[in-house]
């Protein structure tokens, strides 16, 4: 329920808008394609980024027939002028609906808004909901504001009156420029990244007010859970702080959101499953990238968990997150 594809060929935005650092792929000899940035490299990404069949064949190498797919981060485009953030997710969102309707037992999408101006997301999520996504990712903050900022909170109210589900992806990682030795921003920064819009939402009140809300934290929620103790106390010692705008203890909030599992670790997983529960756990991989679980959940299928969680894990959570029917992809 976690994957990322890119469109083989994208529009020359910066050219067309007259602005900015957005994408486009340069092609390579050998198959594979630069993401370049502006005039600036990004990362080289292989043919199973954006090759659908390859795709579909890669998982079937590990007995997986169904995969959740949304654009790559970088793409976001957050920083865009709010008309040009939504031709850019429009074009992306047709891509990802094609795709779905192309091969409908393979592939379910996610869709992507214009988080920058709130009446143009709203529009683009009326617009992906009729086109039969299933919900949409965002980023763990906008341009650097907080999940929590007011703005957004629209953004919410109709993502649960439309019954989209929400996944949360760190990007734009603080600290970036401070500690780019080391590859810190993606090992350090992004599992604080998912804890910072975790605690948005929750301390915001957003998941109190909006029950409904169906939101997936990815990389396992980041170090949200496994810090929980100290964000518990914080909420409990400082009060003037923390709890200003929703009273409820933080770790209630355990087992009514979703996280995918790429832990890496057994033994880590175990404990998340310890506080979420085996429902509130989803297969992830964040394929076809490195960092991700490059072989769909083989170290849990080679656990000793049960048959039910591992079931739980592989299908039925994210079925639940979805609000889809598993016999309609047999």
């Amino acid at each position: 329920m976690h994957t990322h594809i890119i469109p083989k060929t994208l529009p020359d935005w910066t050219k067309k808008f007259g602005y900015g650092d957005f994408i486009f792929l340069k092609e390579r000899d050998d198959g594979k394609a630069d993401m370049m940035q502006g005039g600036k490299y990004f990362r080289t990404i292989k043919e199973n980024a954006w090759d659908e069949t390859l795709r579909i064949d890669e998982y079937q190498n590990f007995n997986t027939q169904v995969q959740v797919v949304c654009t790559i981060p970088v793409l976001f485009s957050y920083w865009a002028k709010p008309q040009d953030g939504l031709v850019v997710s429009q074009f992306l969102n047709d891509h990802i609906i094609e795709l779905v309707n192309k091969y409908p037992k393979n592939y379910i999408g996610l869709g992507t808004i214009p988080m920058q101006d709130t009446d143009l997301a709203i529009k683009e999520l009326e617009r992906i909901q009729q086109l039969g996504m299933k919900g949409i990712q965002i980023g763990s903050n906008i341009n650097g504001l907080n999940l929590s900022e007011e703005r957004f909170f629209p953004i919410f109210e109709k993502c649960e009156a439309l019954g989209l589900a929400v996944m949360i992806h760190p990007w734009d990682m603080m600290g970036f420029d401070e500690m780019r030795k080391y590859w810190l921003p993606w090992l350090v920064g992004m599992p604080a990244e998912t804890s910072r819009a975790a605690c948005s939402l929750i301390f915001s009140g957003t998941l109190e007010k909006l029950p409904n809300l169906r939101v997936c934290f990815s990389h396992a929620g980041g170090s949200f859970i496994p810090t929980i103790g100290r964000i518990e106390h914080g909420f409990n010692c400082r009060p003037d702080l923390v709890a200003i705008d929703n009273k409820v203890n933080p770790r209630k909030y355990l087992g009514k959101f979703w996280i995918d599992c790429i832990t890496h670790d057994i033994e880590m997983l175990s404990y998340m499953l310890k506080k979420q529960g085996s429902k509130r756990i989803c297969l992830g991989s964040d394929y076809p990238f490195p960092l991700g679980d490059l072989e769909i959940g083989q170290f849990i299928a080679d656990s000793e968990f049960s048959q039910q969680t591992k079931e739980d894990i592989f299908a039925n959570a994210a079925l639940e997150w979805l609000d889809l029917d598993k016999k309609d992809y047999i």
